[in-house]
């Protein structure tokens, strides 16, 4: 997970802001699933989103 974002979750988690936490979840996981290559090999989709 990049600093920066570690950085805001656990600022969120600290102030309890539900609705920020639930953002950077979203954010962490749009991030993590463009970052790791599909394994079946297939990675055209990747290619296209940059």
């Amino acid at each position: 997970m990049p600093q920066w974002l570690c950085n805001q979750m656990m600022r969120a988690f600290l102030k309890k802001d539900r609705r920020q936490i639930k953002l950077l979840n979203e954010c962490w996981y749009f991030y993590r699933n463009r970052q790791i290559p599909k394994t079946d090999g297939d990675s055209s989709e990747l290619t296209t989103l940059h």
